[in-house]
This record gives structure tokens, C-alpha cells and sequence, in this order.
């Protein structure tokens, strides 16, 4: 089972425990982790389910490849970060 955590940041936007969930992609993943609650799923994923632009996800320590269909394959004991990205200079 994948776990998926939050960064303290996000989760001062929205407080959520590490989840849990199964699926060979991404999508699958964040799709059955993420159904419980619309709130979070909303901040993470825009309405065509894609990773919002204010967020960054990384796969097992790498940034995920595929941020428009979440096709990147998730191991079983995978673990994935999810965090607000940061912009400006």
C-alpha cells in the first residue's frame, strides 16, 4: 500500500494525517486516497483531475513525470510527498 503525505504547510491549508491507498498508477492512488475528502482532493487535483500548478508530488524521492494524467507507476509500499510548490525569485 502507497503512503501519501502532506507537507506542514499544506496541511496549515488543510490538516491531514499520512493516507494510505492501493493502485498501479498515480491517478489510481491519489483517485482512492483522496475520494473521502473533496476539500483536499480540490486543493491537490484542478476539475480535469490534474495536479494543480501550486502543487509539486514526488514519487518515491523523484518529482513525478506525468502531471496531466498521473500515469507514473506506483510501487506497492511506494511513498509519495505532496507539497505546495513555491514561485518567485
Amino acid at each position: 500500500m502507497a503512503t501519501i503525505r502532506f507537507t506542514t504547510h499544506l496541511m496549515r491549508h488543510r490538516p491531514v494525517r499520512a493516507l494510505q491507498a492501493d493502485g498501479a498508477t498515480l491517478a489510481d492512488v491519489l483517485g482512492a486516497a483522496l475520494s473521502d475528502d473533496p476539500l483536499l482532493r480540490s486543493y491537490v487535483l484542478d476539475e480535469q483531475d490534474r495536479v494543480r500548478k501550486h502543487v509539486t508530488i514526488y514519487l518515491d524521492g523523484q518529482p513525478i513525470r506525468d502531471r496531466l494524467r498521473l500515469s507514473d507507476p506506483v510501487g506497492p509500499v511506494a511513498e509519495i510527498y505532496v507539497m505546495q510548490a513555491l514561485s518567485g525569485g
